[in-house]
């Protein structure tokens, strides 16, 4: 990272924000261009010191990665692009089908095709778990964007150009997620639950962005990366932030899964297990799979057995209810104030 120029579309996202402000703090970057609709956020940003430093420039371009000539205008001279920007929310994805559409998958294309057209070295896209196996359209255009970024490896061509995926699952306590509405209904008593049997993976903001610069360094180009990380269930979130609550099932919302995966039966036969994270191989082959298993890490990797598949639900870790609560504390903006200290 040092040295470079490091280029984000979704820049003023929380993603964006933790992993702006991680790369100012460890490394020395030529310069961090920062892609997004939002110019109120993009003012916020501007005004904080967590976004600034000595030797680095930090710019700030309005742009929707739905217009690729503004993409290829703003990525001039960048080595490095994080695609952090889509529509995210399931419920808007649903009631606004083309427009989830034309954000998470044209939008995709336009910055493949950018990336392309500037001469950038390194790419990593944000996916989700939704997009294993999904029931909703907000996954199923999220895995059309993973398809995507992994083949355009197949056509670079010339270019010394590598393109890979990164996926994990619900970050604590971030926009729309359960944790924060939990935490403003733990004023009326009752907390709605959509099925007591409901469990969800975890990882911190942080962990997630270290997840991905770790990523950066190993990436051979053509890997869909995927984090091992715990999962918690839903009732024990609901007695880490209100244990005196009464809760009311509520029923699963359209588009939910009981248990979310990450990878599936059928993705784990093309998958192999390292120490911390597991990689889900390109359908075309790219490289040498055996070399890379062997040298693509530090230590070895090992093909994951048949029948294996990551399943929020049979996760060989879970977190515990006082693990939950320390996380939020430590995590979640206005924690402090629910539990009093």
């Amino acid at each position: 990272m040092d040295g470079k120029t490091i280029f984000i579309t979704g820049g003023t996202g929380s993603f964006g924000k933790k992993f702006i402000e991680t790369v100012l703090n460890r490394y020395n970057p030529r310069k961090i261009i920062i892609f997004s609709r939002d110019e109120l956020k993009q003012f916020e940003m501007q005004q904080s010191p967590r976004f600034k430093k000595e030797g680095a420039l930090i710019r700030y371009f309005i742009g929707d990665v739905r217009d690729k000539e503004r993409l290829i205008r703003a990525m001039t001279g960048v080595d490095i692009v994080i695609h952090a920007a889509a529509l995210k929310q399931v419920p808007a994805a649903e009631y606004n089908p083309f427009e989830a559409v034309k954000t998470n998958v044209i939008g995709g294309q336009n910055v493949i095709d950018a990336c392309f057209e500037t001469g950038v070295k390194k790419v990593i896209a944000l996916s989700t778990d939704k997009a294993a196996a999904p029931i909703n359209l907000y996954g199923a255009t999220k895995l059309t964007s993973d398809k995507l970024f992994v083949a355009a490896n197949n056509y670079k061509g010339i270019h010394d150009i590598k393109f890979s995926v990164v996926r994990y699952g619900n970050v604590m306590g971030s926009r729309g997620s359960v944790i924060p509405f939990f935490m403003e209904k733990k004023k009326t008593g009752v907390l709605p639950i959509t099925d007591e049997r409901m469990t969800r993976f975890n990882i911190t903001l942080q962990e997630g962005v270290d997840f991905v610069l770790n990523c950066l360094n190993v990436m051979w180009g053509g890997e869909l990366f995927v984090p091992k990380i715990p999962s918690y269930k839903i009732l024990d979130v609901a007695k880490a932030i209100a244990p005196d609550a009464k809760y009311e099932t509520v029923g699963i919302r359209p588009g939910e899964k009981l248990h979310e995966e990450m990878i599936t039966e059928t993705d784990a036969i093309n998958t192999i297990e390292f120490e911390d994270y597991y990689v889900i191989l390109p359908s075309t082959q790219i490289w040498n799979t055996e070399k890379f298993r062997m040298e693509s890490n530090h230590k070895p990797g090992s093909t994951c057995k048949f029948g294996f598949s990551y399943n929020s639900g049979s996760n060989e870790k879970f977190l515990s209810v006082d693990e939950i609560k320390k996380l939020i504390i430590e995590n979640v903006d206005g924690a402090s104030a629910i539990y009093g200290d």
